[in-house]
């Protein structure tokens, strides 16, 4: 499948001869290192096979719905009872208004690859692209586990709440596939005391899971312990947060402690005085663990979430009404760190902004941290969510240059639940070596191929690896 006006080409977002060799000859065929995303460990171990491009291309895809919505469409044919091949029609009779959204790129560029369709995706289209597609998701070519393969992906890094038993993990590493699918630690519902019954209901999984009756800020932390432990017995080396913003105190009194121990036994209990403060606690505790088993800690902050109650309540979290929030975490973010740095137990940490306006904020605090002993210990993590996009990697990239050490870059992430947006780290990879590329040729920097590619296959995965311990 062609067009002959099609603007995808092999030099897509390459805009100097330079670009191109860094790119063709440096960056494409390094290994992907996707250390973290949302890929369903389910669908992995049982090798799965998609019915339609509707199940693997549009199911739960917030980018997606979002833009349907904006240009008018019914929710019917978003997250609806309308049938797969409707919601696809209607996706595709969107996708020409999506232009200069990244939404445009990576539509055709996941449908080059794996489909090698070569044409651009619209109403006129949208049949024999369905219908192209659907007899590929057939065959054993494009199961999760082939996937996974086609485009080289050497480790995937899921997100598991602190209570999933792993199994799946644990039949993955049964099984003769080569790509390791590891575990990340995510226990962003243990930081949340605001709502007592939502509380109190994820202590008893987590009682169950733990073995252990938590009565006790201590023994809530035993409980944790032991999870973490777990995690690390299956392969966990990583812990994730989606966090609003770091919490801005880490101290908790006795008589906080004795509160807690009331909130767990008084069903007549009023609401814990101090969220912040138990927030930040038992944060400060988790990433004392990780420091001694040597992991990885990422936090991802930024976002305001669940904006629209109306749609909230129709049709529940991640479902696309979540945004960049403004909130100022320099302060937050440097004590936090501190507190872990002044008791020497602070592990290797990403920090992601998703408000371009604090990209120099974040840039800087990571060199504050920084102490000799590992190279890149605390990262500046690549534009996530809203500026996954060229403006918002390129704005990631350059205030990272400015201030710290890009050539220690760990590089590029999907974040996704779509086995489908692989062609993202391509994305990155082009609009790195298009940068670099253009400031070779325009002599701000070496005229050094060799030089500047190794660079280059540093930040696409070297770096990586050797921060993960691969």
């Amino acid at each position: 499948m062609n067009s002959s006006n099609y603007f995808l080409s092999e030099d897509f977002l390459l805009f100097s001869s330079t670009a191109k060799k860094l790119y063709h000859d440096y960056a494409s065929k390094m290994p992907i290192i996707d250390y973290h995303n949302h890929l369903p460990p389910n669908e992995i171990a049982a090798n799965k096979k998609f019915s339609s491009l509707t199940e693997i291309w549009l199911k739960g895809d917030h980018y997606k719905w979002r833009a349907m919505r904006t240009l008018g469409v019914n929710e019917k044919f978003i997250t609806g009872d309308a049938s797969e091949a409707e919601k696809f029609n209607a996706w595709a009779s969107a996708v020409p208004k999506t232009i200069r959204n990244p939404l445009f790129h990576w539509t055709h560029m996941e449908m080059k690859d794996p489909f090698g369709v070569q044409q651009y995706l619209n109403e006129q289209s949208a049949s024999t692209i369905y219908k192209h597609c659907n007899e590929l998701l057939q065959t054993d070519e494009f199961s999760t586990q082939s996937l996974l393969q086609h485009f080289n992906v050497e480790m995937v890094g899921t997100t598991d709440d602190p209570c999933d038993d792993l199994q799946y993990h644990k039949a993955i590493q049964q099984s003769n596939f080569k790509t390791k699918v590891l575990p990340s630690f995510r226990p962003d519902k243990v930081l949340d005391i605001t709502n007592r019954a939502t509380f109190l209901n994820y202590l008893q999984q987590l009682e169950k899971a733990s073995g252990l009756s938590i009565t006790s800020i201590d023994t809530l932390l035993e409980a944790l312990q032991k999870r973490v432990d777990y995690f690390h017995l299956v392969g966990g080396r990583i812990a994730d947060y989606g966090l609003a913003t770091l919490p801005s105190t880490v101290q908790f009194s006795e008589t906080l402690e004795k509160e807690f121990v009331s909130f767990l036994s008084d069903i007549n209990a009023p609401a814990f005085s101090h969220p912040e403060n138990f927030a930040g606690y038992i944060l400060l505790n988790l990433c004392r663990m990780y420091h001694k088993k040597g992991w990885v800690q990422q936090f991802h902050i930024g976002a305001i979430r669940n904006n629209n109650n109306r749609l909230l309540k129709h049709l529940g979290p991640d479902t696309g009404f979540d945004s960049i929030n403004d909130i100022q975490h320099a302060k937050n973010l440097s004590t936090f760190l501190d507190a872990l740095d002044q008791l020497n137990e602070l592990g290797k940490t990403i920090i992601y902004n998703n408000n371009p306006a604090d990209n120099e904020v974040f840039a800087s605090m990571i060199g504050n941290f920084n102490d000799g002993t590992i190279k890149g210990k605390v990262q500046f993590g690549s534009g996530w969510w809203y500026l996954d996009q060229i403006d918002g990697m390129e704005k990631q990239l350059n205030a990272l240059s400015n201030i710290g050490i890009v050539s220690t870059f760990v590089g590029m992430l999907t974040d996704s639940r779509s086995f489908l947006s692989y062609p993202r780290h391509e994305y990155f990879r082009r609009v790195l070596c298009n940068l670099f590329g253009n400031e070779m040729e325009n002599g701000k920097l070496p005229s050094d191929e060799l030089w500047v590619g190794n660079i280059i296959k540093d930040i696409c995965y070297n770096n990586a690896k050797e921060y993960f311990n691969l």
